[in-house]
């Protein structure tokens, strides 16, 4: 089998590395693109022969789609998206949530899936992929509803469209839940992509770290993935040094 494809999540490395250098190291160690990445630099990243693996579905993460009010303009938002998404060959939009702010589970599935519901037609038809994001609400996002791996999975079910499918973020997942290789064994057919991060910290994926990467890419890769993987760390370190060794960790 070919090796894992890898992008980097830009927002870890502005300020951090000058883009045009960003780019071109990232090109020269094996990366395959960038995600979430400012629009403005969308074509000098696919000049380079890179990918723009993926953009943000809507705004914001508190405010997401367990609150009906957001749903008119979320589903401007995602339409307007997926449109940019077809031009420039993004496969993944990410989408969120939002906050509980006291709603009860099950409501915020029930609104969760209405909202999905209203732009998976759209998704379908351009060949485009909504990606609901786990993040965990213990340390970097209070409140936030999508914080265990059964949730997303009751709205992608109800959702029912292969459109539809989960943003695994393995550090989110990790400071929740744990478990990390049993979940991605057992639910890969509801996970369109995944994250990565060293915890505790968020940083370097190496062995100063909780998480064995290697262990959790040769499982991911098992279950017949070909999709990628985003590096979405923030080094403590040189970033061009962490950057390679994140890729050789996950370079199964």
């Amino acid at each position: 089998m070919p090796c894992m494809k890898q992008d980097i999540c830009w927002w870890c490395y502005q300020g951090r590395v000058e883009p045009k250098r960003l780019i071109a190291e990232a090109a020269r160690i094996g990366y395959a693109g960038f995600e979430l990445v400012p629009e403005p630099l969308w074509d000098e990243i696919r000049a380079a022969g890179l990918r723009i693996v993926t953009h943000g579905g809507h705004g914001t993460i508190e405010n997401g789609l367990n609150d009906p009010r957001n749903h008119s303009r979320i589903e401007d938002e995602i339409r307007a998206n997926i449109d940019k998404a077809v031009k420039y060959e993004i496969p993944i939009l990410i989408c969120f949530s939002g906050n509980r702010r006291g709603r009860p589970d099950e409501e915020g599935i029930e609104h969760t899936v209405a909202g999905l519901k209203r732009v998976a037609p759209y998704a379908e038809q351009k060949g485009i992929t909504l990606a609901l994001e786990i993040l965990n609400s213990k340390v970097d996002h209070r409140d936030y509803q999508f914080d265990k791996m059964s949730w997303g999975l009751r709205v992608v079910e109800m959702v029912n469209s292969p459109r539809v499918k989960i943003l695994y973020d393995i550090y989110h997942a990790q400071i929740m839940e744990g478990d990390l290789i049993r979940t991605i064994r057992t639910h890969h057919d509801k996970i369109a992509h995944y994250h990565t991060a060293g915890n505790p910290g968020r940083n370097e994926i190496d062995e100063t770290q909780e998480i064995n990467y290697r262990a959790v890419m040769k499982a991911i890769k098992e279950t017949g993935y070909t999709g990628f993987i985003g590096q979405e760390f923030i080094p403590k370190g040189d970033p061009l040094s962490a950057l390679r060794r994140a890729f050789e960790i996950c370079n199964v």
